[in-house]
C-alpha cells in the first residue's frame, strides 16, 4: 500500500508574533490579510505593505509559505482602489505565495494585472460541488477552499471528480451560523458588515426572553404547523427577546415554530479526529481558523494538528490525547460540524457565547534562560502559584511538572505570579527563550465532583 501524501498544514497569522509561533510549532504555511480587503479588521497587525513584507519575509526565512487573504465581497469604492493598493505588495520581490480571493471581479483584475500570481478561492465563495470546482479551475485558479457545509463523503466525491485541483478544508476554529460566513446580522444590528471584515458576532450575544404585551405581537400567518408538530404550550404565546449585555429593554419579536427558537450560537469546529480520513481522501491543505486569536492558540493548534498529520501519514492510530489537549484552549464547546451529521444540540451552544476552558490556561512565556543557574525568566500572562501543575510547551516537545518554587526579579522567593504585567523566575528545566510557553492545569468540573462508585454500590 502506498504511503499517503502529506497535506499542508495552514495556520492563521493575525500578528507577526502569531506567525512566528505557528511556523515554529509546525505550520507549513500561514495566511494573513490587509484589513481593507480581508475579513479581519480587528486584531490585525498587518495593516500596510511594509508590515506584510516583514511577515512574508519571516515566513519565507522559516521555509514556510505565506498566503494573502483578499477575500471580502467589495463595494465599488474598494474595487476602485484595489489595484493601486495591491501593487506595492504584488510588484515587490518579497511577495505572497498566493492570494485567497472570493469576488469574481477582483479575481478578474488580478488575473489581468498579475497573471502568474496563484489564486486560491476563498471559503466565502461557498464551493459545494465538483462542477463549481471545474468552473474555477477553467479560470486558472490554483486551489479551492471548500465550503464548511460539506460532509467527509461529499469532500471525497469532489476529490475523485477533480483529481488535479488542489483542495483545502477547514479543520479547526470558529463556525459561522450563516452559510460559509455570509451573514447580515452584524450589519443589521450594528452597521458593521461581516462581509467587510467588521463582524460583531451578533449570533453569540446573550439574549433574554420576556412575554409580549399582547397576542397581536405574534405574526398570525407566520407558518402553518405540520400536523405532527406538537409544541410546548408556552410556544403558542408571543415572546420578545432582548440582548441583555448591551441592549437590555430593546425588545425584538421572537416566536417558536417547528424548527425551534432560532438560537444562533454555534460550537467551535474541531475535526482533529478526522485528519486521517482527510489524508486518505487526498485533501491538499488542512486549515485552522483564528486570525484574531493569540500566539498561544496559533502555536498550540499547529503543534497538535501536526501530530495528527504525522500519525495519519505514518499509519499510526489516532491519539485521543490530542482531543484533551485542544480542550485546554479557550473554546465555545466543540463539534465536527458538517463533516458528520448531528442533532442540533451537538452543534449549538445554548449556554454561553464566549470562549473559555475548564482544563488548562496559558499563564506565561519564557523570555530568557540562564544555563548557569537553570532559571527561566517568565513573562506572566495569567495567575499561577507554587504547587501548580504546569505543562511546559515548546517546538521540541511538551512535559508536565509541579512548580516547586518561584522568585521575583530581585531573587526573593514568592508564592504567586499575580497575573499579566509581572515577571518572575523559576526552574523549569532547559527552555527555549522566545518560543517556550507555559500552561497551568485547571481542576475541571469533573474532577471537582465526587465520582460515582461501581454500578450497584
Amino acid at each position: 500500500m502506498n504511503k499517503p501524501r502529506r497535506p499542508e498544514l495552514l495556520s492563521p497569522a493575525g500578528s507577526l508574533k502569531a506567525l512566528r509561533f505557528a511556523c515554529a510549532y509546525g505550520a507549513d504555511a500561514v495566511y494573513a490579510g490587509l484589513p481593507r480587503y480581508s475579513l479581519r479588521v480587528r486584531k490585525n497587525t498587518f495593516r500596510n505593505a511594509a508590515a506584510l513584507a516583514e511577515g512574508i519575509a519571516t515566513a519565507h526565512t522559516a521555509g514556510k509559505q505565506f498566503f494573502l487573504a483578499v477575500n471580502l465581497v467589495p463595494h465599488d469604492r474598494k474595487v476602485r482602489t484595489f489595484i493601486d493598493d495591491m501593487a506595492p505588495i504584488l510588484d515587490n520581490a518579497q511577495k505572497p505565495d498566493a492570494l485567497i480571493m472570493a469576488d469574481p471581479g477582483l479575481i478578474m483584475l488580478v488575473r489581468k494585472r498579475w497573471p502568474e500570481m496563484p489564486v486560491h478561492l476563498s471559503v466565502q465563495a461557498s464551493t459545494m460541488n465538483s462542477s463549481s470546482v471545474r468552473f474555477w479551475q477553467k479560470l486558472g485558479l490554483r486551489r479551492i477552499i471548500l465550503s464548511r457545509e460539506l460532509s467527509l463523503d461529499e469532500i471525497s466525491e469532489i476529490r475523485q471528480a477533480c483529481p488535479d485541483m488542489e483542495l483545502e478544508v477547514f479543520v479547526h476554529g470558529a463556525l459561522c451560523i450563516a452559510h460559509s460566513g455570509r451573514c447580515l446580522l452584524s450589519g443589521y444590528f450594528s452597521s458593521r458588515d461581516s462581509n467587510q471584515g467588521a463582524c460583531t458576532n451578533s449570533c453569540r450575544w446573550k439574549y433574554g426572553i420576556a412575554p409580549a404585551p399582547s397576542a397581536e405581537a405574534r405574526p398570525q400567518d407566520a407558518f402553518t404547523p405540520d400536523p405532527a408538530y406538537h409544541p410546548h404550550p408556552l410556544a403558542q404565546q408571543p415572546w420578545l427577546i432582548d440582548e441583555t449585555a448591551r441592549r437590555a429593554g430593546e425588545y425584538m419579536e421572537i416566536f417558536e415554530d417547528e424548527n425551534g427558537a432560532y438560537i444562533m450560537n454555534s460550537r467551535d469546529l474541531r475535526a482533529i479526529e478526522h485528519v486521517r480520513r482527510l489524508v486518505e481522501i487526498g485533501v491538499d491543505s488542512l486549515k485552522i481558523e483564528g486570525r484574531t486569536k493569540s500566539h498561544y492558540y496559533a502555536a498550540r493548534t499547529a503543534q497538535l494538528y501536526k501530530r495528527a498529520i504525522d500519525d495519519a501519514v505514518a499509519g499510526r492510530p489516532f491519539d485521543p490525547a490530542l482531543l484533551a489537549k485542544l480542550d485546554g484552549l479557550a473554546n465555545r464547546g466543540y463539534t465536527d460540524g458538517f463533516l458528520g451529521r448531528h442533532e442540533a444540540r451537538e452543534t449549538q451552544n445554548y449556554e454561553r457565547g464566549e470562549s473559555r476552558t475548564d482544563t488548562q490556561e496559558f499563564v506565561a512565556e519564557v523570555t530568557a534562560y540562564d544555563a548557569a543557574t537553570g532559571y527561566s525568566t517568565l513573562d506572566v500572562k495569567n495567575r499561577f502559584a507554587v504547587g501548580d501543575r504546569l505543562e511546559i510547551i515548546s517546538p521540541d516537545g511538551d512535559r508536565d511538572m509541579t512548580l516547586g518554587a518561584l522568585e521575583n526579579t530581585e531573587g526573593q522567593p514568592v508564592e504567586t505570579a499575580p497575573g499579566n504585567g509581572h515577571t518572575v523566575r523559576a526552574k523549569l528545566g532547559e527552555t527555549l527563550p522566545g518560543l517556550t510557553l507555559v500552561a497551568r492545569y485547571l481542576q475541571t468540573a469533573r474532577e471537582a465532583r465526587p465520582q460515582p462508585g461501581p454500578a450497584g454500590s
